[in-house]
């Protein structure tokens, strides 16, 4: 998790939550990472994470088996189209189950994989390199949706709007 961990703090703009025990966050959270291009240091109000580092199952998904020592699991948002790419059709769509515990895999997140999301149980020596690659091209694009954002102010950014 380290190196994962490494890497993405080293980007520019990155803002990580890492929730800890007796934070203002949910205790679900606790012990878990979320990344987020925020260059300014405030978590983004309407934008959800582009990656996170999950260290136990949460309720309401498939068991991953991240309650015991030493696993954990990379989320990468990637998009549809490359998700697709990546994993070719959904082995659920084909009938097959997705061993959502297996390591070092890429498979699909155990719920959001319809909006583009992978995930990657202790990445190891088949997916480490690849794993890092997604997270560069996730926070690519979390950028260029930060800039873009940006680029056409709101009337939240306009303080001449008039206020409800």
């Amino acid at each position: 998790m380290e190196q994962i961990l490494d890497t993405v703090r080293g980007f520019d703009g990155v803002l990580e939550l890492a929730p800890t025990a007796g934070s203002e966050y949910p205790e679900i959270a606790w012990g878990d990472h979320f990344f987020y291009y925020a260059p300014d240091g405030q978590v983004p109000r309407r934008e959800q994470p582009y990656a996170t580092i999950v260290t136990k199952d949460y309720p309401d998904e498939p068991v991953s088996g991240l309650d015991d020592p030493g696993r954990w699991r990379l989320n990468v948002h990637v998009g549809k189209e490359r998700s697709a790419e990546l994993l070719g059709a959904r082995p659920e769509s084909a009938g097959e189950p997705v061993d959502y515990g297996a390591e070092d895999t890429l498979i699909p997140h155990p719920v959001y994989a319809d909006l583009g999301w992978i995930a990657i149980v202790v990445p190891g020596a088949r997916t480490s390199e690849t794993a890092i690659g997604l997270l560069r091209q996730a926070h690519a694009d979390a950028q260029r949706r930060y800039e873009r954002r940006r680029a056409v102010p709101t009337a939240e950014d306009d303080d001449t709007a008039p206020r409800a």
